[in-house]
């Protein structure tokens, strides 16, 4: 928004002035640490804590007015170095900000001066030429002013991130811890996955195929042939059973819709297979990449099966969209399922800045609530968005509703 920003500026503009009068008191109170204290304390106490409070102030005023919600890393000297560096573009957005109102109140008494009081500024009537004239002009310096404006915003930004954030070597060593964990999270999660399929087979598929082996054996022993037909009839219905089940199985495994005819026709027969009723609102323009459809389409299958389950829900609604933000700065992941206080997960896309496209599912129930993000089949699913360089948050209060966000990157 276009008066938060304004708001930002004019803010950083005060704040500036008082960081100004800081670091004047600052250089006078480090020279004298430093000739009485011979070198001993370099800062005093009261300058690395008031460069560490507006810092503080700073990033607040960024994150509310100017969207920079960047992780920070810095101690006294890091934060004294900010100031230094804010400082001047902080006036600077000042000053623009003045000659903006400045050229609109020369404006207003033009307009003023030539059609109300008449009474002519610098005694210049006003001829179409001269109105077209200032008005051209009028429209291109608000047009610099503006971009001036949109520069201090971006040079704040940066300042940021470049005086408070991670150094490049700590951001590469956290990545690379990241990658670390979600690799070791993936082979969990594929374990998980092996012993979810066995467990299906054995509690569902062998155990109809063992009652299907008896009925058959029990239909050649039966020397009664109305009871032989009998047992071979339920046999047939047994074989069928097994098919039914072998069917829910593999469908689990991978969806062969995924290969054909994309992500959305393996969401709607999610929907269909669903004891809930299940609406789909899917707002992608073209097909995202294979990896990225197959975590997505377990994400709504695996958050569909726990509403029809547990959930007590009488409805599930599925979302499916794009986004375009603003890539934030590296960070330490949360534990499964969880948001951090930026509102990311585990293992989540941090760059250095930039825009990047984003793929956002969502899945709303309205049970009973109470999902347990650290639970078995969520956490796996949190696991599986970090394998791509994804989030998946959970939130499930007591009373519903349940809420399952997962973000995966497109590329």
């Amino acid at each position: 928004m276009v008066w938060r920003a304004g708001l930002g500026l004019a803010g950083g503009t005060v704040t500036a002035a008082v960081e100004l009068v800081l670091l004047a008191l600052a250089a006078l109170l480090m020279a004298y640490a430093l000739a009485f204290s011979r070198g001993q304390r370099a800062m005093p106490e009261i300058v690395a804590a008031g460069a560490r409070a507006l810092t503080e102030l700073e990033r607040r005023r960024l994150a509310r007015f100017l969207g920079e919600r960047a992780e920070a890393e810095y101690g006294p000297l890091r934060a004294l170095a900010y100031l230094v560096l804010r400082v001047p573009v902080g006036l600077l957005g000042g000053l623009i900000m003045l000659l903006i109102l400045y050229g609109a109140a020369t404006g207003v008494r033009l307009a003023v001066s030539w059609w109300i009081t008449r009474d002519y500024m610098d005694g210049i009537p006003p001829a179409w030429w001269i109105v077209l004239y200032t008005a051209v002009a009028g429209t291109v310096l608000a047009f610099v002013a503006v971009q001036g404006l949109v520069g201090v915003v971006a040079l704040e930004r940066r300042v940021a991130r470049r005086c408070l954030g991670p150094s490049p070597l700590a951001e590469y060593e956290r990545r690379i811890a990241q990658l670390a964990v979600s690799r070791a999270e993936v082979v969990d999660a594929v374990d998980d996955e092996r012993r979810r399929i066995e467990r299906d087979l054995h509690d569902g598929v062998q155990q109809r195929l063992v009652a299907l082996g008896m009925l058959i054996g029990r239909a050649r022993r039966a020397g009664d042939g109305e009871r032989a037909r009998d047992l071979l009839r339920q046999a047939h219905e047994e074989s069928r059973n097994v098919l039914e089940d072998l069917r829910e199985v593999t469908w689990r495994v991978y969806p062969a819709a995924l290969d054909g005819e994309g992500l959305r026709a393996a969401l709607e027969t999610v929907a269909e297979r669903s004891p809930l009723p299940v609406t789909i609102e899917y707002g992608l323009d073209a097909r995202p990449p294979h990896a990225l459809e197959i975590a997505a389409y377990f994400v709504v299958c695996e958050a569909v099966t726990n509403a029809a389950k547990h959930s007590g829900a009488t409805r599930v609604h599925v979302r499916v969209r794009e986004l375009d933000r603003s890539a934030p700065a590296p960070g330490p992941a949360s534990g499964p399922g969880h948001a951090g206080p930026d509102g990311h997960g585990p293992g989540g896309r941090r760059g250095s800045g930039g825009r990047e496209r984003m793929v956002s599912v969502r899945i709303e129930d309205d049970g009973d609530g109470g999902a347990d993000p650290s639970g078995g089949g969520l956490a796996g699913l949190a696991r599986r968005a970090a394998a791509l360089d994804g989030t998946l948050t959970v939130h499930s209060p007591p009373g519903g509703p349940t809420v399952i966000d997962a973000e995966l990157p497109c590329g």
